[in-house]
């Protein structure tokens, strides 16, 4: 099939590259010029695992291109696919959805034949309504449906999610549409990955409440660990043990400093304010925002606390910058709001990310950043842990333990064990676990029985 992908951000860009790689001829389309130069050169513009060797194995095949005028790709298109960003508005929260109306504006006037039009992007319940309205005033005699169809990817694991996924959810409004998702869904729904058929207006609410349920499990560990904290309590085994149930599930039970990224921070929001426009309030997705917001700045008091409740004129060495491993994003991260409050407190901060520096540089003032973990280390005071790229996990404690004047590690991704870290003669602390000092695990703080 011919396919024409409106956007060549991280859903374009990943999605594109997929289906070429399923045998469709695709076309990249963005307003960028300079983001399509260098595509056209081989460069990618964000870091993912095994997507560089895929775009270029793809173009190399003449199946995947790249150009900045949809009239390019489009008329020739059978399905036309909307990825472009749905950022959160300013001043109220809800998504702006300016470059998904413009897109598909850009497309209504280049539509030759029947085509699909797809919302790949993660838009408000009611947004497919609106595109279908737009290319009906552009183009009143286009032959097309307007379909949703939103993307569950997981930056840092984004082709297998897409080439291996739990679901593909498609929201559509007439038979023609289905039977046109279906043949260019057909290499992976033959390999029996469910496909759920559904109108566009609950594809599109399916999206959220998704996202919306993983933020509330991530807030819903992370209150628990405050209270293993208070209690004496481990989180992780906490965790373990409920996510053997069936019903819960392990994943996304690892306490930490908040969730951020492209997906979870912005689509929260947006569905708490579609609920309000729509006077059914979600009090728990409120709870889980509000909560979320409260953790990152709660782990800028830890550090603090750490430090021997002072950082001014200590330098602090932040392992991690972005969101989450395996990924060059900033958007949300923890970081953005650890990092400025040690500032404020009075902190020299030293950084390195494997992937990150980048990006981060455009958010931080006064950061010195490094080329690796132990340059870092070096003559700071104590170390904290923000992502869990797996180069962290493997720390010569030993050498650490020389290098930190403090000796003090805090994990706020609890990947040691307490017992590891203080026979290197590190002071550690970490989340939701009793804290450790030098080997011995200070006695928890309360002691809660019912009915005595």
């Amino acid at each position: 099939m011919q396919v024409a992908v409106i956007g060549s951000g991280y859903v374009g860009l990943v999605s594109g590259a997929c289906f070429a790689d399923f045998g469709h001829h695709v076309i990249c389309v963005d307003t960028d010029a300079a983001k399509i130069e260098r595509l056209q050169r081989g460069e990618i513009p964000i870091f993912e695992p095994g997507l560089e060797a895929l775009v270029q194995s793809n173009v190399s095949s003449g199946r995947l291109g790249f150009v900045s005028d949809a009239g390019d790709a489009v008329p020739q298109a059978d399905v036309v696919f909307l990825a472009v960003g749905t950022p959160s508005r300013r001043g109220d929260g809800h998504a702006d959805l300016t470059y998904v109306y413009a897109a598909a504006a850009d497309v209504a006037k280049f539509l030759r034949g029947y085509t699909v039009v797809v919302s790949k992007s993660t838009v408000p319940v009611g947004t497919g309504d609106e595109v279908e309205s737009i290319i009906r005033r552009v183009a009143p005699d286009a032959d097309f449906d307007v379909a949703s169809n939103p993307e569950f990817l997981r930056e840092g694991a984004a082709i297998d999610d897409f080439k291996r996924p739990d679901r593909i959810v498609v929201g559509v409004e007439s038979e023609r549409a289905e039977d046109t998702l279906r043949e260019l869904y057909r290499p992976l729904y033959l390999n029996e990955a469910p496909l759920v058929v559904t109108d566009r207006r609950t594809a599109e609410l399916t999206k959220y409440a998704a996202n919306a349920f993983l933020a509330l499990k991530i807030g819903f560990i992370n209150e628990i660990a405050d209270l293993c904290e208070a209690v004496g309590a481990n989180v992780q085994n906490v965790a373990r043990g409920i996510g053997l149930d069936k019903r819960i599930g392990p994943k996304f039970l690892n306490s930490g400093p908040g969730y951020g990224g492209s997906c979870f921070p912005k689509d929260t929001l947006a569905l708490s304010r579609t609920a309000h426009v729509a006077q059914s309030p979600m009090s728990i997705v409120d709870a889980v925002i509000s909560a979320n917001d409260a953790r990152k700045k709660a782990m800028a008091a830890r550090i603090i606390e750490a430090a021997g409740g002072d950082v001014a004129g200590k330098t602090i060495a932040i392992l991690g910058l972005t969101f989450k491993p395996n990924t060059d994003d900033m958007r949300d991260a923890p970081s953005l709001v650890i990092v400025p409050a040690l500032q404020n407190a009075g902190a020299t901060i030293r950084a390195f990310d494997p992937e990150g520096m980048d990006e981060a540089a455009k958010h931080f003032d006064n950061v010195t950043f490094t080329t690796g973990t132990y340059e870092c280390l070096n003559g700071a005071d104590l170390a904290v842990i923000i992502t869990e790229w797996n180069e962290f996990r493997a720390i010569d404690l030993g050498r650490a333990a020389q290098m930190l004047s403090s000796k003090v590690l805090v994990d706020l991704r609890n990947i040691y064990q307490p017992s590891e870290v203080t026979r290197a003669g590190l002071t550690y602390i970490s989340v939701g676990r009793p804290d450790v000092v030098r080997g011995k695990a200070s006695p928890a703080s309360l002691t809660v029985v019912a009915n005595p």
